[in-house]
C-alpha cells in the first residue's frame, strides 16, 4: 500500500446506490459484487481517499454487510468511517438517528447488527479528527427514476427525503475531506450547500468538499464560494448526462489538480469520479 505525501493525495466520491447491480438481477451476490465493484474502481484511481454516498449497513436487503468496512478491506484502506443518518430502509420504514457523533462506526468499533443507512469513507491516510454537520431534510419528496427490476427501462417512484448531514475527516497529512449526499428537491440542496460550506470554514487544513449535491450543471460553483475541480458527466451511469457528483475546493486556493479518467463498475447508477491534488 502506497502511501501519499503530505502534499499530494488522490481522492474519488462514489455513489453505491446500495452497491446494486445495474441492471439489475433477479438474485444478486451482494458480497462478491461489492468486492469486484470495489477491486474495479480501486484499481482504476488507485485513491488515498475514497468518499461513499447511499452506503448500506446490515441491511437486508444488500447482503447484510457493512459496505462502507468491505470497500475499504478491497481497497486496501487501513482506516474507514461510517455515519448512519437513519436506521430502517430508505423508501420503505425508517427514523432518523438522535445522536449522529455517536453512532459513527469506524475500524476501531465493536461489530454492529443494526441496519441503517448513511455515508462513509475509506482512507490510507491517518485521521487527526471526525466531525459531523448535520444539514436538515425537505419535509416534501419528490418522484424519482430508477431502474425497474428487471432491467428492463426505468419507472418513477415517490420517495420521502431523508436527513442530510456531512462526514468531515480532518486529515494527518493537512487535508480536511468532507463527504456529503444533498437532498434531491431543488432549493433545498443549495440550502444545505451554503450551510455546510459557513460551517467547513471553521475547520483547519486544505478543505476538499466530496458528494453526490444531486445539482447539475455546475450549479454548485455558482451558488457558493467553492469551485468544482472537475467536470464530469456522473448520472445514469448506463448514458451519462449530468453531472449531481463533485469533488471541490475553495476559490482562493492554489491547487494542481489532475482528473483521472472515470472507470464504469458494474453496481450503481452513478459513476464514480476522481482527482489527484497536489499543494502548490
Amino acid at each position: 500500500m502506497v502511501v501519499a505525501s503530505a502534499k499530494s493525495i488522490r481522492i474519488i466520491s462514489w455513489n453505491l446506490l446500495h452497491g446494486q447491480v445495474i441492471p439489475p438481477v433477479g438474485s444478486q451476490n451482494w458480497r462478491a459484487d461489492l468486492i469486484t465493484a470495489a477491486g474495479q474502481v480501486g484499481g482504476n484511481y488507485k485513491a488515498d481517499f475514497v468518499s461513499l454516498q447511499e452506503v448500506d449497513c446490515m441491511q437486508p436487503r444488500s447482503g447484510v454487510l457493512n459496505q462502507t468496512e468491505l470497500i475499504a478491506q478491497s481497497m486496501g484502506l487501513k482506516y474507514w468511517a461510517y455515519l448512519p443518518t437513519i436506521s430502517g430502509t430508505p423508501g420503505e420504514s425508517w427514523q432518523k438517528i438522535d445522536n449522529l457523533t455517536q453512532s459513527i462506526i469506524t475500524q476501531d468499533s465493536p461489530t454492529t447488527n443494526q441496519m441503517t443507512y448513511g455515508i462513509g469513507f475509506a482512507t490510507n491516510q491517518e485521521i487527526k479528527k471526525i466531525y459531523v454537520k448535520q444539514l436538515g431534510r425537505s419535509v416534501i419528496g419528490m418522484p424519482l427514476l430508477i431502474p425497474k427490476d428487471n432491467g428492463k427501462g426505468v419507472r418513477f417512484i415517490y420517495v420521502q427525503d431523508e436527513p442530510r448531514v456531512a462526514l468531515i475527516a480532518e486529515l494527518a497529512n493537512g487535508f480536511t475531506i468532507t463527504t456529503t449526499h444533498l437532498s434531491f428537491v431543488p432549493g433545498v440542496n443549495i440550502f444545505q450547500l451554503n450551510r455546510l460550506i459557513s460551517y467547513l470554514k471553521t475547520l483547519p487544513g486544505e478543505q476538499i468538499l466530496t458528494g453526490d449535491l444531486n445539482l447539475p450543471g455546475n450549479i454548485p460553483t455558482k451558488v457558493s464560494r467553492f469551485k468544482s475541480l472537475l467536470s464530469q458527466d456522473t448520472y445514469p451511469s448506463w448514458n451519462p448526462k449530468i453531472q449531481f457528483d463533485y469533488i471541490m475546493s475553495p476559490k482562493s486556493k492554489v491547487l494542481e489538480v489532475t482528473p483521472i479518467p472515470t472507470v464504469k463498475s458494474d453496481i450503481s447508477d452513478h459513476l464514480p469520479i476522481g482527482v489527484e491534488i497536489k499543494l502548490q
